[in-house]
């Protein structure tokens, strides 16, 4: 809310911001990705994908490849949402222009 004051020395008019109520600021919410495990996506098309997709080492790639594997699911990385919406939509990307149905989710942490 402004609020007009008038400096009686001057006679001049300015306006100051009154804030009514305090900003609380928060940390931003953070989302895991999650590969999905399929029959047809390969063991080398996911290592290759976690490591330029998610910047991960080839041992971390090779780590997260191998949950998704025995587990059905792998966390590859833990994001603000527009990050990890973006990093899902470009793996899915990637497995769509090789014909591989790999998919990722969002979970909030």
């Amino acid at each position: 809310m402004s609020h007009e004051q008038r400096d009686d020395q001057t006679g001049k008019t300015g306006f100051s911001i009154i804030n009514e109520q305090q900003a609380e600021i928060r940390e931003p919410s953070m989302f895991r990705v999650i590969l999905m495990n399929d029959d047809f996506t390969t063991m080398e098309f996911v290592l290759k994908t976690v490591q330029k997709v998610f910047q991960k080492s080839p041992e971390e790639a090779a780590s997260i490849m191998m949950e998704v594997h025995k587990k059905g699911r792998g966390i590859a990385g833990t994001y603000v949402h527009d990050i990890a919406r973006t990093k899902a939509e470009k793996v899915m990307h990637l497995a769509f222009k090789e014909n591989f149905p790999l998919k990722c989710i969002l979970e909030a942490v």
